[in-house]
């Protein structure tokens, strides 16, 4: 199942982890980069002293392709392209905005850019401002989302551009792969999965919510700041929902409640793994991960599900 998108980024399979705060480390992105995916290194807010060292954390545990995810909003980001164009770095994911204003910078280091995006309109402009490829994520997706679902949407970007499209949220084994390609992916983005992963750093009590999740258990919360987020439930959502619900009656709502409510809940869950109060990011499928597995087992369900989900179909429709 080799693609074009595996030959741009000289990888095995066309599988990228997705660059979750706290989550995505040198650890985890090389462990999926060495089993033949694009591991990712998520940088956040990170100062350009604390990327710096990232890249070099990676760089020393593979040799493969690698990927690292610039947050556009980050108050460094104009110091953190800086450090990643002078590093040597292949790939570069963006996300929280448009990448335009660097793509010379990154194209005269010889960079790829994939930057994410939530809707078509932001996909044609991604491709005229130079992108060398799309990732489109839809609501499904734990995390900060857009309001389309992946399979809606994906098609429609599909359609719109030239360059190669990775599907993101919602995919969860191989036959969630098999889909997008049928809607024209050339590859896929994970995050859930990749969370419980035995290399992943993620607290043991953050994995073992997701491996208990079922089908229902994840909201969408800040929806009133215009900051959506899918997050699996617990007494913060619960009570962060409520505050926005008498909010929501105000003339004048208290944004900054909403925010204080919010303030340091992602860390509490990935790295306290405070499950009551903590801000426990996971996707739709979660209620599909049933086992913690190495990131190579990972990657050879995915494209041993999606093959045979492939081939089923391809039998079906020649009888």
């Amino acid at each position: 199942m080799q693609s074009h998108l595996c030959k741009l980024l000289n990888i095995q399979y066309p599988i990228f982890q997705g660059a979750m705060a706290w989550v995505a480390d040198a650890d985890l992105a090389s462990a999926v980069s060495n089993a033949g995916g694009l591991g990712i290194v998520g940088t956040g807010h990170d100062t350009p002293e604390i990327v710096a060292e990232k890249i070099a954390d990676i760089k020393a545990k593979t040799t493969k392709p690698f990927g690292v995810n610039i947050m556009l909003l980050n108050p460094h980001v104009q110091e953190v392209v800086d450090v990643v164009c002078q590093s040597g770095v292949k790939v570069v994911t963006t996300g929280a905005g448009s990448p335009g204003k660097y793509m010379d910078k990154f194209k005269a280091a010889g960079i790829i850019v994939i930057p994410v995006v939530a809707s078509v309109a932001l996909a044609r402009r991604m491709e005229n401002d130079g992108a060398d490829a799309i990732i489109v994520e839809g609501m499904e997706a734990g995390g900060h989302i857009g309001k389309s679902t992946t399979m809606a949407l994906l098609p429609q970007v599909v359609d719109a551009v030239s360059v190669p499209v990775i599907a993101a949220g919602g995919i969860g084994d191989g036959r969630g792969m098999a889909a997008a390609y049928m809607l024209g992916a050339s590859g896929i983005q994970v995050g859930t999965r990749f969370v419980v992963a035995k290399e992943s750093n993620a607290h043991a009590n953050f994995k073992q919510a997701i491996l208990k999740a079922k089908d229902i258990d994840t909201v969408i919360t800040g929806q009133l700041t215009g900051h959506p987020v899918r997050v699996l439930r617990n007494k913060l959502t619960r009570e962060y929902l409520q505050a926005e619900k008498e909010e929501t009656s105000k003339e004048s709502p208290d944004f900054e409640r909403l925010e204080n409510m919010a303030r340091g809940a992602l860390r509490r869950a990935v790295v306290e793994g405070d499950k009551i109060r903590g801000s426990m990011m996971a996707g739709q499928i979660a209620g599909l991960i049933s086992k913690e597995q190495t990131c190579h087992d990972i990657i050879q369900d995915y494209m041993r599900e999606c093959s045979e989900t492939i081939q089923k179909q391809i039998e079906y429709w020649s009888k």
